[in-house]
């Protein structure tokens, strides 16, 4: 249970860190999840019905499995051969595959962002962040002009789970509000959106048209030098009044404050994964960043709230 109070103009955290400290202790058990050994046969013959050629050797949570320790730990695949060897010392009957399988394997994986469904209407908080493509150093980019560019991964994050609802990988030159769309449309097709939040980068007429079409509040920041004329978008001309009269005022009404929730899941998968892709290809590179942000999820989901 977290609570936070206000005690002399600052707000005070009451957190149980007894209760936190164990659910990140329990982050460990999603790695060490002996239930794939349990359902081994099953879940092969399952994916192995109906399928011409060779059969399936390894179930999809094992390779799930492997591809978590690959981005959590950053272990090539190589090594990673060399830890499924090991593991098969202690699992009667496991044949370690080589690197080249499970890379394929994990290439073709079919991953999801692991979201917890809701019936309830939510919030999302929608903005963008750079991944690097390369681990070499600002340095040696600086000094030798090597320049390998950004991936841009825009996310939408529910502030009150603090789970990604939706995302997309694109190259850094995409611009923020083409992305707004497919990400509110994504976060649809699952669950019911009441709000987005977006800061200036998303402030358009279109923007405006489309979350109000949809009955979605647009808690979205304008530009400051905007005019409060409609020009084909009702809604914005009253976001633009309405921040000019009184923007605090503003910000309580819509939950404003909320689109720091976005922030923080970018700061948590960086602290966490790192700040660099190590996949080579863009769509290998894509798939990196959903599988770590499906991780990040389950994290999430172990934290107590309240």
């Amino acid at each position: 249970m977290v609570q936070i109070r206000r005690w002399g103009g600052k707000y005070v955290d009451r957190r149980n860190w007894g209760e936190y400290n164990e659910s990140l202790v329990r982050r460990g058990e999603i790695l060490v999840d002996f239930d794939l050994v349990d359902e081994w046969k099953d879940d092969l013959r399952r994916m192995s019905e109906g399928k011409e050629g060779a059969r399936f050797r390894y179930p999809e949570a094992f390779i799930r499995l492997l591809a978590y320790i690959h981005v959590l730990f950053h272990l090539p695949y190589r090594q990673e051969e060399g830890f499924v060897k090991a593991l098969s010392k202690h699992v009667e009957g496991l044949k370690p595959p080589d690197w080249s399988t499970i890379w394929a394997r994990t290439s073709s994986l079919d991953v999801d962002l692991q979201r917890v469904r809701t019936d309830l209407p939510i919030s999302i908080a929608i903005d963008s962040s750079g991944i690097k493509v390369t681990n070499s150093g600002d340095w040696i980019r600086k000094k030798w002009g090597v320049r390998k560019g950004y991936l841009k991964v825009h996310l939408a994050v529910d502030p009150k789970s603090k789970e990604a609802v939706s995302m997309r990988i694109t190259e850094e030159n995409v611009g923020d509000n083409s992305q707004l769309k497919p990400l509110v449309e994504a976060a649809k097709a699952k669950n019911k959106v009441a709000r987005a939040h977006g800061d200036g980068a998303y402030d358009s007429r279109n923007t405006f048209n489309f979350l109000s079409k949809n009955n979605i509040d647009p808690a979205i920041k304008v530009r400051k030098n905007s005019v409060p004329k409609a020009n084909g978008s009702f809604a914005r001309k009253k976001a633009v009044i309405e921040q000019q009269k009184d923007l605090e005022e503003w910000k309580k009404n819509h939950h404003y404050g909320d689109r720091w929730a976005v922030e923080g899941a970018f700061s948590a998968i960086k602290r966490i994964f790192g700040e660099y892709v190590s996949a080579k290809k863009f769509v290998n590179m894509a798939k990196e960043m959903v599988i770590k942000t499906s991780l990040y999820n389950l994290f999430m989901q172990m934290i107590p709230h309240g």
